[in-house]
C-alpha cells in the first residue's frame, strides 16, 4: 500500500515554468538558429563584478555568513531597505517595518499565512501570477478571480462587489506579472481605500518596481501615517541585483504583523540565506547608478518589443513594462498549443495565457518575458513570429 498523498497538493496545478521547460525535451536547435527563451522572468547574467567580489569577501571573511541569522533578517539590511523605501515613497518606514525573506515568493506565502486560513478568500486580478494562485490553493484559501479590462487594469468597484465575509485581502502586482502594466498611482490608492473601508489587507507585490517607467514614487500609500494598518508591501532583490539564486525578498508591514510573520519564517526557513542578504545590502549601498542603467536598458527593450509587435499582422499588444509583454495572438488555436508549436517550429519558448488564468481562459494570449533578450534577440523574435505559419 502506498503512503497517502495530500489531496490539496495533488489538486494544485504543476509549476508552469517547469512544464514549459519539458516542451524542450527531444527538440534540437541548429547552432545558427538557437532557442530564444522568453519564458521566465529571471536575469540570465551574473551580478556585477563588485557585488560578486562582496559575496566572495563575505564567504571568506565574515563568519556570520555561515550561521543562522535573525529570523526577520540582518538588522543592517532591514534598516537600509527601510531608509531607501522612505526616500523613494515619502512617509515613515522604519527597520521594524521590514522583514527579509527567502525570495519574494516566500514573502507572499508568509503574508497570506498571517491573514487567511483554509476557507478564507483573497482577490487576485487576472491574468494572475501563477505562484500566487498555487500558494492559495496549497493553503486552502480561495483565490477569487478579479477581471481586468482591455488595458489589463482591475476595477475597485468590481472588486468591492466580490468581497464577502470570508475575504481577507486584495492582491495587486505592479508593474504587473504577467501583464507588464504599471498600475496608475490613483488606482493603487483606490484599492487601498477600498481595503481600509472593508477591513482588509492590500498586498502590493512590487517585485519589478526598480524598472518602473515613471519618475518618482510609484504610488502615494506611504504618505498615510497609518499605512501599515492596511498595506503589506512585497519586494524582491532578485531582479534588481541579479540575485535570483540567492533568494532574497522582503515584506514591509506593521511591526505587529511581522511579529506573527516571524512564526512562519522560523518554521519554513529559519532565516533568509545569509550570503544573499549580504549581497542585497551591498547592492543597496553601492549599485544605485548601475541599477539606473539596468532600468534604462529594460525600458529600451520594452520599446523594441512594442515597436516590433506593431509590425506583426494580427498580434495585439495588451500590456508591456518591466520584464513582460502580454499579447493577443492571431492564430486559430489555444495558446498552450501555440506555445508548444512555437518551440518546435520557430525555436521560441514563451508561456501561454492559459497559465495565468482560471481554467478555460487565456487561450488567445501569450506572455513574452522580453527582459531576457537583447535588442538583437528581440528583432530575431519578431522575425520568427512573422515567419511562423500554422
Amino acid at each position: 500500500m502506498s503512503a497517502p498523498l495530500s489531496p490539496v497538493i495533488d489538486a494544485t496545478f504543476a509549476p508552469p515554468v517547469m512544464q514549459a521547460f519539458r516542451w524542450l525535451d527531444g527538440v534540437t536547435f541548429a547552432p545558427e538558429r538557437p532557442l530564444i527563451n522568453l519564458s521566465q522572468a529571471a536575469p540570465v547574467d551574473p551580478p556585477p563584478e563588485g557585488l560578486r567580489m562582496a559575496l566572495s569577501e563575505a564567504v571568506l571573511n565574515d563568519p556570520g555568513t555561515h550561521l543562522y541569522g535573525p529570523v526577520l533578517g540582518l538588522p543592517e539590511l532591514r534598516a537600509e531597505l527601510a531608509a531607501q523605501t522612505a526616500r523613494l515613497y515619502g512617509g515613515t518606514v522604519a527597520a521594524a517595518n521590514v522583514a527579509i525573506t527567502a525570495g519574494c515568493n516566500q514573502a507572499f506565502c508568509a503574508a497570506i499565512a498571517t491573514l487567511a486560513q483554509a476557507g478564507d478568500e483573497v482577490l487576485l486580478p487576472v491574468p494572475w501570477y501563477f505562484n500566487h494562485k498555487m500558494w492559495c490553493d496549497l493553503s486552502g484559501v480561495a483565490a477569487v478571480p478579479l477581471p481586468s479590462d482591455a488595458a489589463l487594469l482591475p476595477d475597485p468597484d468590481d472588486a468591492a462587489r466580490r468581497i464577502t465575509d470570508r475575504t481577507r485581502a486584495i492582491v495587486l502586482v505592479t508593474p504587473n506579472n504577467p501583464g507588464g502594466v504599471e498600475y496608475p498611482p490613483e488606482l493603487v490608492a483606490a484599492f487601498a481605500d477600498l481595503a481600509r473601508r472593508r477591513g482588509l489587507a492590500l498586498i502590493l507585490d512590487e517585485t519589478y518596481r526598480d524598472f518602473h517607467s515613471r519618475a518618482g514614487a510609484p504610488h502615494p500609500l506611504f504618505d498615510d501615517p497609518d499605512w501599515s494598518d492596511t498595506l503589506i508591501q512585497l519586494y524582491s532583490f532578485s531582479k534588481a541585483y541579479r540575485l535570483t539564486g540567492h533568494r532574497v525578498g522582503a515584506v514591509v508591514a506593521s511591526p505587529a504583523r511581522l511579529a506573527v510573520l516571524e512564526k512562519f519564517l522560523d518554521t519554513v526557513g529559519i532565516c533568509a540565506p545569509q550570503i544573499g542578504q549580504r549581497g542585497a545590502l551591498w547592492g543597496l549601498r553601492h549599485l544605485g547608478q548601475w541599477l539606473a542603467g539596468e532600468r534604462d536598458e529594460i525600458l529600451a527593450r520594452r520599446d523594441a518589443v512594442t515597436a516590433g509587435l506593431a509590425r506583426l499582422p494580427g498580434w495585439k499588444l495588451m500590456g508591456a513594462g518591466a520584464y513582460f509583454a502580454y499579447v493577443a495572438h492571431p492564430h486559430a488555436m489555444q495558446s498552450d498549443v501555440l506555445a508548444q508549436r512555437l518551440v518546435r517550429e520557430a525555436g521560441v519558448l514563451m508561456l501561454p495565457g492559459t497559465m495565468f488564468m482560471p481554467e478555460g481562459g487565456g487561450g488567445g494570449a501569450m506572455r513574452i518575458a522580453f527582459a531576457n533578450a537583447d535588442r538583437d534577440g528581440i528583432a530575431a523574435l519578431i522575425d520568427r513570429l512573422a515567419a511562423f505559419s500554422p
